[in-house]
């Protein structure tokens, strides 16, 4: 069958047209940018703007990052900090979130009321520090994982999503003699993939992105994640105009600034591109979820 547009049909599909392409230009212009920048000098860079020449192309920035042992070791301390705050949220949530969601527990009104307003009203800076320097936590890796493990918006999600699990398939397994336990395990987490995919994701990037935690709490360098590094490195490499009085100096300086400002954005950004299209279909199905909170 052949749907006729009308004119306004036809004037709402054009507008809608230009409108996201002027989003989607938006968005993958400055990321262009960003990735070509990232191996020009900064010198043609700033002389003669974008160029797409190889020629003009090169890869000191990187290298100038990558050579540098922090790198490396923020690096696989992000990693590490990531993959294990994200596994640490995703198994409080679900726990969580499945109790919360049982009609059978007592008081489950009462503990929601309690949650939620833990997301209007928070401790501050200072208590929680003071709360992480008393439990022995200062300077370890679980003033990084433990502090945000427990994500109400996570458990809210991960509640309404437990929610839509068909109650017939938990009482025929009851009927069965399948035991809390093994309903959970065996019936409803294999149901729940799309929820646990979702939350690894939100918590993984939330994870990764983060510097000021780690800057409050980690005094080692040794301990210091990526994003960390990252921002030494380019605090390091700036100077206030004052502080050299050699101009040749300064411009070099400056120079080398720019070469790894762009560099280190693609670097800390790559693991996100790489993972993002295997977790891409679980996003809507995160979506509707919360829209239904």
């Amino acid at each position: 069958m052949v749907v006729k547009h009308t004119g306004l049909d036809r004037l709402i599909l054009a507008l809608n047209a230009i409108f996201l392409t002027c989003a989607v230009l938006v968005v993958v212009v400055p990321l262009i940018y960003i990735v070509v920048a990232s191996f020009m000098d900064p010198t043609v860079l700033l002389n003669r703007g974008l160029s797409f020449n190889v020629s003009d192309w090169s890869l000191d920035g990187y290298q100038m990052i990558l050579s540098n042992p922090a790198m490396i070791r923020g690096f696989a301390n992000a990693v590490l900090y990531s993959v294990s705050f994200a596994l640490l949220t995703v198994t409080v949530s679900i726990f969580a979130g499945y109790a919360l969601s049982d009609e059978r527990l007592a008081g489950r009104g009462f503990f929601m009321i309690i949650f939620i307003i833990t997301m209007f009203f928070g401790g501050g800076l200072i208590p929680t520090y003071l709360l992480v320097r008393n439990l022995g936590m200062l300077d370890t890796v679980w003033a990084i994982i433990i502090p945000g493990a427990v994500n109400v918006w996570n458990i809210i999600l991960s509640r309404t999503f437990f929610k839509g699990v068909p109650r017939e398939l938990k009482e025929a397994a009851n009927v069965d003699g399948a035991s809390e336990m093994k309903i959970f395990f065996q019936i409803v987490i294999p149901l729940s993939k799309p929820i646990i995919f979702v939350l690894a994701l939100y918590a993984f990037v939330g994870q990764w992105n983060s510097y000021f935690d780690a800057m409050i709490y980690l005094d080692n360098p040794n301990l210091h994640p990526l994003q960390l590094v990252l921002r030494s490195i380019l605090i390091q490499n700036q100077a206030a105009p004052g502080m050299i009085s050699d101009q040749l100096a300064m411009a070099e300086l400056k120079r080398l600034s720019e070469m790894i400002k762009y560099s280190a954005i693609v670097i800390s950004s790559l693991p996100l591109i790489i993972m993002y299209p295997f977790f891409q279909k679980y996003f809507e199905k995160g979506v509707m979820v919360g829209s239904l909170k």
